[in-house]
Parts: C-alpha cells; structure tokens; sequence
C-alpha cells in the first residue's frame, strides 16, 4: 500500500506520541525506578507485588467498558485528546510526593503512589480502544509491526540515554529527592507526548455505531467468544503469559537484597532494560510485519521464561544484568504485537474497539491477581518461589501459543 503524505504525517505524529509516553515512562520504570522507590518507602513485598498488579489492572479494566461508547464517535480523537492529560499529570503529583511528603510520611506517600499509578493507567485502559482506532485507520496493517517497532525503538534511544541520566540522578541526589526529579522527567516528556498526539489528523470513519446500553453490549461476549475460538485459545494463552510476567517487579528488589549494589545500579538496570527493548524491536518489528503477531508474542514469551530462569539460577549481580536485558526483549515483544494482533482478530474495522477491549479487560483478573500473588510468595516463601511458578506459567502459555493458537492475518475465514 503506497504511504501518501497524509499517512507519513500521522506516522510520525503518532510515532513522537508513543516514543514521547514510552521514554517518560522509562523514568517511572515499573521494573526498576518504582519498585526502587517503594522499597525506599519501606513498603513490604506484598506492596511492592501490588505495583504492576495495580498498572496492569488499570491499563487492562476498562476497555471493554469504554469500547462500547467508543465505537458510537463518528471521531475519537477529540475525546482522546480530552481525557489523556489525566493520563499524564499525575507524574507531576508523584513528583510533589517525593518532594514534600515521602520523608514526613512514607505510609502515606506508598499510597498515594498506588493510586496516582492507578489514575495513570486507568485512563490509559479507558482511552485504548479509541486510540488504537486511530492507529488501525491511520497506519496500514503492513507496515504497523514496523511503526510499533521504530516507535519503540526511538523511544528506547532517549530512554537509554534517560537511563545514565537517571542514574546520575539517583547518584547526585539523596532519596526520595532523587525520585522527585524523575517523576520531573516524566512529565516533561508526557506533556511533549500530547502535544505530538494533536498534531494528527485523525482519518474519516465508516457510520459510528448506534448507541447500546452497556448491559446489552457486555451481553454480546460469550456470543462472540463461541463464535471465534481462535481468539478464545489465545486468550487463555495471554492469561499465562502474564502470570510468567508476575515475577518482573521483584527482579530489582531481589538484586539489590542479594548483592547489596550502590544505588546507581538501578539505573544501570533501566539501561539494560532498554538495551532489550532497543534490540528487541529491531528484529521483532520485521518479524512481525513479515510473519505475523503470533510468532512475535511467542518470541517474548520465551525471553521472560529464559529471564525467570536466570532469575533463579544466576551465580552474581554481572550474570543478572542479563535478566534485564531478556526483560527488555519481552517488553518489545509486548509492544509491537499484544495490541496490534488483537485489531487482525477483528473482522472488521468496526468491531475494532470491541476486540481490543475485549483482549484487554477479560486479562485483568490475572492481570491483578498474579503480582499480588507473587508478593505473598515471596513473604511466605522467598523469591525463588516466585520466579519458580513465573515460568512454570509462562511454559504453559508457550505450549498453548505454539500448538493451539493460530495467526488471524493468515486464517482463511473459516475458522476465526
């Protein structure tokens, strides 16, 4: 399909936004910076465990709620644009945080991390059916692997080079101020995120769908999931691989309790971290514009089962750099494809909004209930216990992704 200069425009419009929100949220890294952060609190692991179960639930609740509505805006850049700054200032109130209130009240501050995390997220969930609309009129199927991948890949850049600035931070600065400033960082980059997102010039869309009440839309589900068994497969699929997912939050926690580094450390980590990603999307964006999502996610699944399996096995702090560097991969992975295969099981671009809602929000029990899980066993039972269950989840997941689950985009019809 011939790229005209209304769709270079938007491709580079939507590409500044996602790399924009990515490399801010490098800086509030829920691998590496919040769960450094939450320790400083003095929060136990069952607090740190709620982190990414309170960001993954938030980003994953809401869309199927939102999609409905969504679907019945004949534009949806507008209501993006409106509701997505709450989707960004809260890192200016994190910021406020570890400023003002940490050293009064650490108790108090965890809190209000949780929830402005919470905020961040849930907006992010409630707005995703809109804003991958956008993405699926936009930018053609053929080259949107390589739009996610080259988005992520810019993003990774700063982010790299935002992670020897945050370690530099976290070095120059006593905790929590250290913190502060890179909440500050991501900020400033947010608000550059939204300024890039209204330069798009959203594309017409077919008849907006006529209002349906929530009750009767949400009716409509099990309907559809008999009906398209291939999606069903994978979803289950999905909900495997995000509990391999469960241990990542205690990966910086683990190392800094088992070798005691200085606190710049966590900043080398965020660099490895993107060291992943960068490589991840080079390869993993061809891959899947070439092969297909399927075989993209299955390639990130596999890097988080290898990243669990060090986890537990590496002999020093230099061989668990490399967990983070598997992480990063897995990242990638996530990026490029966890969203965009969901638009290629849609039938249809109308029923886009209902499919990615569909694919995220029916993830959110186990989205929730896997860190919170893994915090408990690692109170009762140690970290090893967690990244022992991690991958025997994600060897699940795997199993099911290579002998039950087929690629949309290569499916005849027949059976979706």
């Amino acid at each position: 399909m011939r790229v005209t200069p209304s769709r270079r425009h938007n491709i580079a419009a939507l590409g500044a936004d996602y790399a924009l929100f990515l490399i801010g949220l490098s800086f509030a890294s829920q691998s590496t910076i919040l769960p450094a952060f939450a320790a400083h609190l003095g929060a136990p692991n069952v607090a740190i465990g709620a982190i990414p179960a309170v960001m993954t639930v938030g980003w994953f609740l809401p869309s199927l709620f939102t999609a409905g509505h969504t679907e019945t805006l004949a534009q949806k850049l507008p209501f993006v644009l409106r509701h997505t700054i709450w989707e960004r200032a809260p890192f200016l109130v994190l910021a406020l945080a570890a400023f003002f209130l940490a050293d009064r009240a650490p108790a108090a501050t965890l809190a209000v991390l949780l929830l402005m995390l919470l905020v961040v997220t849930g907006v992010g969930g409630a707005l995703m059916p809109a804003w991958m609309d956008i993405i699926g009129r936009a930018i053609p199927v053929t080259v949107r692997g390589r739009f996610f991948a080259m988005s992520s890949l810019a993003a990774g850049l700063g982010g790299f080079a935002g992670s020897f600035a945050t370690a530099r931070i976290l070095a120059a600065f006593p905790a929590p101020a250290s913190y502060g400033v890179c909440f500050l960082c991501a900020t400033a980059c947010m608000a550059l995120s939204w300024l890039a997102l209204a330069l798009v010039r959203e594309p017409p869309a077919g008849p907006a769908a006529l209002p349906v009440a929530l009750g009767t839309y949400l009716a409509r589900v099990p309907a559809l999931l008999r009906r398209d068994r291939n999606l069903a497969r994978f979803l289950v699929a999905r909900a495997f691989a995000i509990a391999a997912m469960m241990a990542g939050g205690f990966y910086t926690v683990y190392a800094l309790r088992a070798w005691a580094p200085p606190a710049s450390q966590v900043g080398v980590f965020t660099a490895l971290l993107l060291a992943g990603q960068i490589a991840g999307n080079v390869a993993l964006g061809w891959l899947a514009d070439r092969a297909g999502h399927r075989l993209v996610i299955i390639a990130g699944l596999a890097a988080t089962v290898a990243a669990n399996l060090l986890a537990l096995t590496a002999p020093s702090l230099g061989a668990f750099n490399a967990v983070f560097v598997l992480a990063g991969v897995q990242v990638a992975a996530v990026s490029i494809s966890n969203l965009n295969v969901l638009l290629e099981f849609a039938p249809g671009p109308a029923e886009q909004p209902t499919y990615v809602g569909l694919g995220t929000t029916l993830m959110a029990p186990v989205a929730f209930g896997a860190p919170l899980a893994a915090g408990l066993l690692a109170d009762s039972a140690g970290f090893a216990a967690v990244f022992v269950a991690a991958t025997g989840a994600g060897a699940v997941g795997l199993g099911l992704l290579v002998w039950r689950v087929s690629d949309p985009r290569h499916l005849a019809g027949t059976e979706r």
